[in-house]
């Protein structure tokens, strides 16, 4: 995985801290938008495993999940009711897990290959003797593998926490935390950082292909 691990999101674009939330999940939606366009239909370039698992998965509702993130963003950010905030985590759960799919898909062969640290996180079928593909594990296994494998930095592995512990909420009738409206926005803050990152390490053909952010 040293392609994954040498690869840093590209300089000269405006640090998250500095925009206004709705400017932020433009951004989201833009680049989401973009590696839709290009990997749904990325026969041709990507190898033909890679291929088959992108062209089968619901990029496009990627991008429609970017936009949503509008939906739960209030003035102030507190204003959000607690059934609104349970929905916020899960969509950003939602993108958070298909980022990491798509990175995993793309990177299928090597991916597939990296067996110690597919055992680590129960994402390889010791019967079998084969990895599960990307796209049908859970944000815990894809946790534990990106963990494993450090290939998201301590930030990314941090976030991905925070997002699952917060938004299994929606899976339970007892209570748990799920924080607030200031720190939903401030993971959808992140999660650009995320997916900036992720994008940088997608191999593109060439510039006209990159997916822009405006």
């Amino acid at each position: 995985m040293a392609k994954l691990l040498g690869i840093v999101a590209k300089p000269h674009k405006p640090a998250v801290d500095t925009m206004a939330i709705g400017e932020v999940i433009d951004r989201i939606e833009s680049l989401n938008r973009g590696i839709a366009r290009f990997w749904a239909k990325s026969d041709g370039w990507a190898p033909v495993a890679a291929a088959g698992l992108l062209g089968k998965s619901r990029l496009d509702w990627q991008a429609s999940l970017s936009g949503s993130l509008h939906l739960w963003i209030r003035e102030p950010a507190n204003a959000l009711s607690p059934a609104e905030l349970i929905l916020a985590w899960a969509n950003l759960g939602s993108l958070i897990e298909g980022t990491i799919k798509t990175l995993l898909s793309v990177w299928y062969e090597t991916y597939k290959s990296d067996i110690d640290n597919l055992k680590k996180a129960n994402a390889y079928d010791k019967a079998k003797k084969t990895a599960h593909a990307p796209d049908g594990l859970t944000l815990e296994k894809l946790r534990n593998y990106c963990k494993a494998q450090k290939l998201l930095g301590h930030s990314g592995d941090k976030l991905v926490e925070l997002v699952q512990q917060r938004r299994n909420a929606i899976h339970a009738f007892k209570d748990r935390p799920i924080g607030d409206g200031v720190e939903f926005q401030g993971a959808v803050r992140s999660y650009l950082d995320l997916l900036r990152a992720v994008n940088a390490r997608l191999p593109y053909p060439d510039e006209m292909y990159e997916p822009r952010e405006r």
